[in-house]
């Protein structure tokens, strides 16, 4: 029996258009697997020949969701380029936002955009909530929101969902699928904990808007510095600060922490989560400035999943190549150099398995062309993982003080080995390791903060742009999806040339030239699917990624042409 195609389009509950497809053999394990981005969007193009000073404002346009992370790269590439170094003040500033934006994009993820590939929502309402209320207490001495009326109220809530017929946030999910393993209560915690997040995430986002002014697309970062100085200077204002950060704090310890323990103990033998990723080398790069010279997570590279070496990153070997994306230039090229000329090829017609599980007409990526509008970057030549994981595990092989202890604490009450960390479960930890290590270290920017204000009230540093000279420069940090970076050249008092080298860029790239897949393709590989026509094990190991194909797609025809026309029946499609 010849290999089945099966097309996921669109992977939802992420930001951006992302398209999976996988050829299964006759038991339904993954043979092939293909990531293609499908929408061309974006401002690498946009940016060029404008004044520089522009660049963050417009970058940070590239996505919804990591605003800052852009805001800040593109803030940070020029005054690289220049030469400028920010006073102390803005940069613990920064860092308080950004620690800001990361307590806000883990819980959103986990709870909102990952959390129905863990949560049998339906199979809450089975449930018993004195036995649900008592359950949360195995994983948190100090649960949130799992009173037994809290539940009572909770599943009331969505019963009522259910009798009308509307699911709303929770419709067109795969309840009752074989891969669940949330007992009914355990189910109900988590659908309680999903609703208090709502709550919570709005409380980070006012986080960043302290500081930031709003929320998304904050407005007070300039080259040189922030703006934000009343703020810094009112007592009230970092009183506000505070005082969110700790409910933050609050809901990571007691309710994110305690539901991915809880997850990995009762998933620890599912397939989808245990498998090890497909891509075993690691990218991150240094993050979250605590005080003048130190910051919380380390850079480095780990080669093979080796946790006894961590290399140093030699920015001059990071590339990017489109011999599988939709563009003209194939050659690998350093971010500084990279083209950006776009060659759409389109999808060739097949046969491929539909919601109901029989073969439909269909159209599917041509794997020996060109499929994705994202390209592949590679680092001395070789596919790397970057995101919590990668963060994780480098500062952890590093010895790193604070990362240490809270990686050890979760592998010692889960009783799981250190292979564990490289799965989608290893993912899915990480990056609430990265919350706990915000969490219970990043106050040390806010106090650090106030104590250089009260002898040092600098904000910004002057500078000037030489039309006559040619500048270079570049931002590279980590952001909530792992490492970014974005190059810049500036020649008479212009942008030249600019590239943003991103996360999901590193992770949803397709294949490149020598064969190599990248993280999302080589994760695939090797799994078994249950039902082929819900493959909910699929789209688990992918949002365990937390993609942003938004920030990997980001250029555009700045004519004005038409590249694509897209049209979508929302009632029925002809690919699951």
């Amino acid at each position: 029996m010849s290999n089945q195609r099966v097309v996921i389009d669109p992977i939802t509950r992420i930001e951006g258009h992302l398209r999976i497809e996988v050829e299964v053999d006759e038991h339904n394990v993954i043979q092939k697997a293909y990531s293609s981005a499908t929408l061309w969007r974006g401002l690498e193009t946009i940016v060029k020949n404008r004044d520089p000073r522009d660049a963050g404002f417009l970058m940070q346009r590239i996505c919804g969701v990591c605003t800052f992370s852009h805001y800040r790269a593109g803030i940070e590439a020029v005054e690289d380029a220049l030469g400028i170094v920010p006073p102390l003040n803005a940069k613990l500033t920064r860092s308080l936002m950004n620690q800001a934006l990361f307590m806000h994009d883990h819980v959103v993820h986990f709870y909102h955009l990952h959390g129905l590939d863990w949560v049998d929502v339906v199979s809450a309402l089975d449930a018993d909530e004195a036995k649900a209320s008592k359950e949360a207490f195995k994983y948190s001495e100090l649960p949130i929101a799992t009173g037994e009326n809290d539940l009572k109220k909770v599943k009331l809530r969505v019963k009522e969902f259910v009798q009308r017929g509307q699911l709303g946030p929770f419709a067109n999910a795969y309840w009752g699928h074989k891969s669940y393993r949330f007992s009914p209560e355990q189910n109900l915690i988590l659908l309680s904990h999903y609703l208090k997040a709502l709550e919570v995430q709005r409380d980070l986002a006012k986080l960043m808007a302290i500081f930031g002014g709003k929320q998304p697309h904050p407005q007070s970062l300039t080259v040189g510095g922030v703006t934000c100085v009343m703020d810094l200077l009112d007592p009230s204002r970092m009183g506000e600060y505070f005082t969110l950060y700790k409910k933050g704090v609050e809901f990571i310890e007691n309710a994110y922490q305690a539901d991915v323990i809880m997850a990995a103990l009762v998933y620890k033998d599912e397939a989808s989560v245990t498998q090890p990723a497909g891509v075993m080398n690691f990218m991150s790069h240094r993050e979250m400035q605590l005080n003048r010279n130190d910051f919380l997570f380390d850079s480095g590279i780990i080669y093979n999943a080796d946790l006894s070496k961590v290399f140093d990153i030699n920015e001059d070997l990071i590339t990017e190549e489109a011999t599988h994306s939709w563009y003209k230039d194939n050659e690998p090229l350093h971010p500084y150099d990279g083209k950006t000329n776009p060659e759409y090829t389109g999808l060739i017609d097949a046969k491929t398995i539909g919601m109901n599980g029989k073969e439909v007409d269909s159209k599917i990526v041509d794997e020996k062309a060109k499929y994705s509008w994202i390209k592949s970057p590679r680092y001395d030549g070789k596919a790397m993982e970057v995101g919590p994981l990668a963060c994780i595990l480098i500062s952890y092989a590093k010895g790193n003080k604070k990362i240490v202890p809270l990686v050890d604490d979760f592998l010692a009450k889960t009783n799981l080995p250190k292979a564990a960390l490289f799965t989608a479960l290893g993912r899915t930890a990480a990056r609430m390791i990265q919350a706990r290590a915000i969490s219970k270290h990043g106050l040390e920017a806010f106090t650090t903060l106030i104590e250089n204000l009260k002898v040092d009230q600098e904000t910004y540093t002057s500078y000037k742009i030489d039309k006559d000279k040619e500048y270079k420069g570049r931002f590279i940090g980590d952001v909530p999806r792992g490492m970014l970076s974005h190059w810049i050249r500036i020649k008479n008092g212009v942008v030249e040339n600019y590239q943003a080298v991103v996360p999901s860029t590193w992770n949803a790239g397709p294949m490149d030239s020598k064969g190599q897949l990248g993280p999302y393709e080589a994760s695939l590989v090797g799994l078994k699917v249950a039902d082929i026509s819900q493959p909910l094990e699929i789209i688990r190991i992918i949002h365990s990624f937390d993609p942003c194909i938004a920030c990997a797609v980001h250029v555009m025809d700045k004519k004005g042409n038409d590249l694509g026309v897209y049209r979508i029946d929302p009632n029925y499609g002809t690919s699951c």
